[in-house]
């Protein structure tokens, strides 16, 4: 595969796009926002202005979207890539999405000779830009075997971790674990705080223990300690993915009171937390 499509020129979708172009790929960029497009031709991206056209001039196409229900839109719908893919055609989704969804858009695909790949993705704009994000990825394992290769210049690791829609399952999950650890994390720092320590110090005390993981070690002298909270991933990102997760859960059954808890206080802190802020200021929500 030479001729890549990358629908979605946002933070991660535009990451991708260069990686892949650095990666010595042939890339075909799109975009709803003409002004993206735009932008982006000047930094040496190809453009072009419809799905049609790149779905036609492709051998593969990663999707960067904000929700299922555009995924959906841009596969099955009027000029999308169910309608003008070729045969053999690979479409690799990014989306943190619903994998029920996935699975619907997988079935439809197959019988066009489409193969439909999950792979959301972890590292935010930073991982995308510089090709070193994590992927999990839902899929046939030949499928997931042929495009290796291209996935290997956009991402640093990569996990199989089971059929479509196995993928979104799992990003799911990882971002519920994600949105519980911080809530717990600012919880901590509070009660460093009313003890009459430096949360800093006693932070330092985490990663050196049991309790060290990304939240601890990255996020907070990245993007909280210093209050810079521009990691550019959204509240509203954020509780899209953890609304998912409950439906995930009210699906399965799963016993789950603190992944239930931490689903209400993240849908809870709108009230004082709005959409357009960083995730990570979850961890300064106290409910009133």
């Amino acid at each position: 595969m030479k001729k890549i499509g990358v629908i979605g020129l946002g933070n991660m979708g535009k990451g991708m796009a260069m990686s892949l172009k650095r990666g010595g790929y042939d890339v075909l960029g799109f975009d709803a926002a003409e002004s993206t497009r735009a932008a982006l031709s000047q930094e040496g991206l190809s453009c072009v202005g419809s799905i049609a056209e790149l779905a036609q001039a492709v051998e593969m196409v990663v999707l960067s979207l904000p929700t299922s229900d555009i995924v959906e839109k841009v596969v099955l719908g009027e000029g999308g890539l169910l309608q003008h893919g070729k045969k053999g055609l690979v479409i690799v989704d990014t989306t943190t999405a619903d994998p029920n969804s996935t699975r619907r858009i997988a079935a439809e695909l197959k019988s066009a000779g489409i193969d439909f790949v999950d792979g959301p993705v972890s590292g935010g704009p930073k991982g995308a830009a510089t090709a070193t994000m994590g992927m999990v990825l839902g899929g046939d394992t030949e499928v997931i075997g042929r495009i290796e290769p291209v996935l290997s210049v956009m991402s640093g690791k990569r996990v199989h971790v089971g059929p479509v829609g196995a993928g979104h399952v799992a990003k799911l999950l990882n971002n519920l674990v994600t949105g519980t650890h911080l809530l717990i994390s600012g919880e901590a720092a509070r009660i460093a705080t009313a003890a009459g320590l430096d949360p800093k110090q006693i932070f330092e005390g985490l990663s050196a223990g049991s309790a060290g993981s990304k939240v601890i070690d990255n996020f907070y002298p990245t993007w909280i300690f210093n209050e810079a909270f521009n990691s550019g991933f959204t509240m509203k990102l954020m509780r899209k993915d953890l609304r998912l997760a409950m439906n995930l859960i009210q699906e399965t059954a799963a016993p789950t009171p603190l992944a239930k808890e931490a689903g209400r206080l993240w849908a809870k802190s709108i009230e004082g937390i709005e959409d357009p802020e960083d995730f990570n200021r979850i961890v300064q929500y106290v409910e009133k």
